[in-house]
Formats: structure tokens, C-alpha cells, sequence
């Protein structure tokens, strides 16, 4: 006998209800969303180096206790970044991160586990599987061309990448930097929401060995974590860094400026003074084995530099670098010191820059 429509009606119902506990027993349990991640965020291609940083930003699937991202760029080998002894980016609530990492052609980001032991330099990248929950790998994307500035005859490439100057990451503007209708170059800190911005000039080429000088306007006005440097840096092999450097490192008590040549951890490698107020003249004649620092009173190449005007003068003849493939930076940025940090923005004035070979 055939089950009238009301029995039907029941099995219909049945069938439809065990159905669905079928269906719902083949979901995944929440939260056992597939692991995956991806980078938003894309830095610029660009060569390897310890000075420059970018940022990096994206987001993963799939949540799980003592979850984090490492990250790495390929520069000859992968680098985790941004240091070694800091190879972790925490996830936030909305499954976003966000860091900075030095400069690669490649960048590869990896969600691990808690039992990933990230190291400082790979040939090749993990496989995903066991700590490694999920990678991605981007090529870097196009630099955009770089703001240049003319100042004292020269072509001056203006920063905009990040760094870790003072012990923090600084952040750079180009806007930071300009020259006047005088031909004066400006470097300026502006105060950018929560954020100090930096600024930083570079030459085009390098010059090697002879004399450089540096015509400072008053910079007796700085508060004790500003900073301005005059520095050589080499980004195509050893740093080669030498440094005219105007600050008391967050201090008030300490001098006001110092000479050096890296690494500064050798006490024989820094000598600080106490740079006065008005107008200075900088000078570093560099040559083989031997670079000799000088600060005078005054401007222009007749500055005097007798007793009067003399401020300090130290000759290195040991660890000097040699010339390879450095340039001439000049910057201003903001020293990371706690008990007395930076309170206002503030300006240096270079004037005039010269070279003789």
C-alpha cells in the first residue's frame, strides 16, 4: 500500500532533517580555516643594504595559538628581516601585520608555528609543511624614481625609504629637503600624526679621496636627541663610514658634536667637542691611511683657523677606510632616547658644500 501524502510528508521530513546532521558533520570546526598568507603591501625592488628600510604589510587565513609571521629578502641569499634578532612580525586582531624589511629583488613572507626557529640567512626557502603553515613569495615592485636636488654644483639624491638611525626606525620624506632661492640646502624633522619624519641627501657619485668641506649654519639650537651627520657610506660593499656628527645623543650634560670613523665602539675612533654657536666650517681630508677632521668659526675657503676661531681638529691614522664605491650623505633625524626625547621640530642649514681632489 502506497503511504498517503501526510506519511510522506513525514518521511520528507526526516530525510531533510538527517541530511542536514550529515551536512553539518562535514564542515570544518570553526576556526580550521586553511592556512594561508599574502603580502598587501609590495616593497620596491632594490639592492641589499643595512641602512635602508621599507615597509611590508598583509594578512593571513586561519588563526591558531603561538601563530606568527617571519619574513625574507633575497639579497645574493634570503635575509629574515628586518633583524636577526628580531625575525618575528606579530599577527594583529584582524589577521593584518605589518613591519619593515631591508631591501631585496624578492620578498618572501612564511606563517609559522611555535616551533619555527627562524635563521639569519637561507639558500632556499622551507617547503610548507610541519612548523611551516603557509608562504608567499613577490617579486619587488618598481622603484619610483628618486627626487633629485641641485646644491653647491652637485646632484643630491633626496631619501624616502625608512632606516634604523638612533635606534629606532626613522621615517623619510623628500619633502624634508630642499634648497632656497639662495642655493642653501634645508633638511629638515616635521612631526607627521604620532610620527617624527626625517630627511637625507646623498651625491649622485662618488668623489674617493680629497677634501671635503661643510659650511653649517647656527646649529647651537638642536635639542639633545636631534641629530645632524655628515657621513660617507658605501652600499655596494664595506660601509667605509666616516662621520662629522652634531649631537648630545639625548644627553644635555654631554658635548654637542663629535668626529669619527666606524666602527665608534673603539674609544680611539670618536672624538667628541663642544660645537659653538654661529656659523661652522667643516672640513675631512681624506686619503690613503690617513683622514683628518677640522671645525673653524666662520665660512667660506678663507675661513680663519687660528686659535680664535680654531673649535677642534683630530687627525685618524688608524682603521681608515680606503675609497671604494662610498658617497657623501647628509641628514638630520631623531635619536631614541626615553628620558629626553625629541620635544620639537627642527631645521640645519647647510650653505655650501665644496670638493678639491
Amino acid at each position: 500500500m502506497l503511504p498517503t501524502s501526510q506519511q510522506r510528508r513525514k518521511i520528507f521530513y526526516i530525510l531533510f532533517a538527517l541530511t542536514n546532521v550529515f551536512t553539518a558533520g562535514c564542515r570544518p570546526a570553526p576556526g580550521a580555516v586553511k592556512p594561508g598568507i599574502e603580502i598587501t603591501q609590495v616593497p620596491p625592488k632594490g639592492e641589499g643594504s643595512s641602512d635602508k628600510l621599507e615597509p611590508i604589510a598583509g594578512r593571513i587565513r586561519g588563526r591558531g595559538a603561538g601563530r606568527r609571521v617571519v619574513l625574507f629578502a633575497l639579497s645574493g641569499v634570503w635575509w629574515v628581516q628586518p633583524l636577526a634578532e628580531q625575525p618575528f612580525t606579530a599577527i594583529q586582531a584582524d589577521y593584518s601585520w605589518k613591519a619593515v624589511t631591508h631591501p631585496g629583488t624578492t620578498y618572501a613572507a612564511l606563517l609559522v608555528d611555535s616551533r619555527y626557529s627562524p635563521p639569519m640567512t637561507m639558500k632556499a626557502l622551507p617547503e610548507t609543511g610541519g612548523p611551516i603553515l603557509a608562504e608567499t613569495i613577490v617579486a619587488g615592485a618598481s622603484a619610483p624614481p628618486p627626487k633629485v636636488l641641485q646644491f653647491s654644483g652637485y646632484q643630491w639624491e633626496v631619501r624616502r625609504t625608512g632606516s634604523d638611525h638612533g635606534g629606532n626606525d626613522n621615517l623619510f620624506s623628500p619633502e624634508n629637503a630642499w634648497t632656497d632661492t639662495q642655493g642653501a640646502l634645508h633638511l629638515r624633522v616635521s612631526k607627521q600624526k604620532n610620527n617624527w619624519v626625517s630627511a637625507e641627501v646623498k651625491l649622485t657619485r662618488s668623489l674617493g679621496y680629497g677634501s671635503y668641506r661643510f659650511v653649517v649654519r647656527d646649529s647651537s639650537h638642536l635639542e639633545p636627541a636631534s641629530v645632524f651627520a655628515v657621513f660617507t657610506w658605501d652600499d655596494a660593499g664595506p660601509a667605509r663610514e666616516m662621520d662629522i656628527e652634531v649631537s648630545r645623543w639625548g644627553e644635555p650634560e654631554d658635548k654637542s658634536a663629535q668626529f669619527v670613523i666606524q666602527p665608534y665602539v673603539v674609544p680611539a675612533n670618536t672624538v667628541r667637542f663642544e660645537a659653538p654657536p654661529g656659523v661652522l666650517t667643516y672640513w675631512m681630508n681624506w686619503g690613503q691611511g690617513r683622514v683628518a677632521f677640522r671645525s673653524v668659526r666662520g665660512a667660506g675657503p678663507g675661513a680663519r683657523v687660528d686659535e680664535a676661531h680654531a673649535v677642534a681638529e683630530h687627525v685618524f691614522t688608524s682603521g681608515v677606510p680606503s675609497a671604494g664605491s662610498e658617497k657623501i650623505h647628509m641628514n638630520v633625524y631623531v635619536y631614541n632616547n626615553r628620558r629626553h626625547p625629541l620635544q620639537h621640530e627642527f631645521e640645519v642649514v647647510v650653505e655650501k658644500f665644496e670638493f678639491l681632489p
